[in-house]
């Protein structure tokens, strides 16, 4: 993987008043916790704004950034995606806690231990997160990051171990007749 792993953090809502100030939805409990953040990431690792303290106003953080000077500013940055670098974030206490971002590049094994690929990236398109697993060959493919398909999750040995559905492995999914 080229650059830093990055952790999606928030998004600009918006424009909050004629000053410049700019509205941040954060993807976390703590909306402060982007003002720590301080300097926040375009999605390939580019500085997007650099936050100047802040403030929480119904969920979200209201702040000002020297990259931003006037309403329309903040208003053209709307939807912007904000990323901190993964190394701003504490490990996870528990072991079965984990940052989707720690997953990309992991090997992927059926329960048998066959090698399935590598985990390519880890979307979500709105019904939950799936693993974009990539083969050795051909075009990758994607099995839903639930705990019946994904039992197990070895981030110290770099590994996943999944119990892909029968249509993934090859084998026949319609009743015999």
């Amino acid at each position: 993987m080229v650059g830093p792993r990055l952790v999606l953090v928030g998004r600009v809502a918006g424009a909050f008043g004629v000053k410049g100030e700019v509205r941040l939805t954060p993807f976390g409990d703590d909306p402060m916790a982007l003002v720590r953040y301080r300097s926040l990431l375009n999605k390939d690792g580019t500085p997007a704004l650099t936050l100047k303290g802040g403030r929480v106003h119904k969920a979200t953080l209201i702040t000002s950034a020297p990259e931003i000077t006037s309403k329309e500013a903040a208003d053209a940055l709307r939807g912007l995606e904000l990323y901190a670098p993964r190394e701003a974030f504490a490990a996870p206490d528990d072991e079965d806690e984990f940052y989707l971002t720690d997953l990309i590049g992991l090997s992927v094994v059926d329960t048998a231990g066959s090698a399935l690929g590598k985990v390519k990236a880890v979307p979500n398109f709105g019904a939950g997160d799936l693993l974009e697993i990539q083969p050795p060959q051909g075009a990758s493919y994607y099995l839903p990051f639930t705990r019946a398909v994904v039992p197990e999750v070895k981030l110290g040995e770099g590994l996943i171990i999944v119990d892909p559905p029968l249509a993934i492995e090859g084998e026949e999914t319609a009743p015999e007749e």
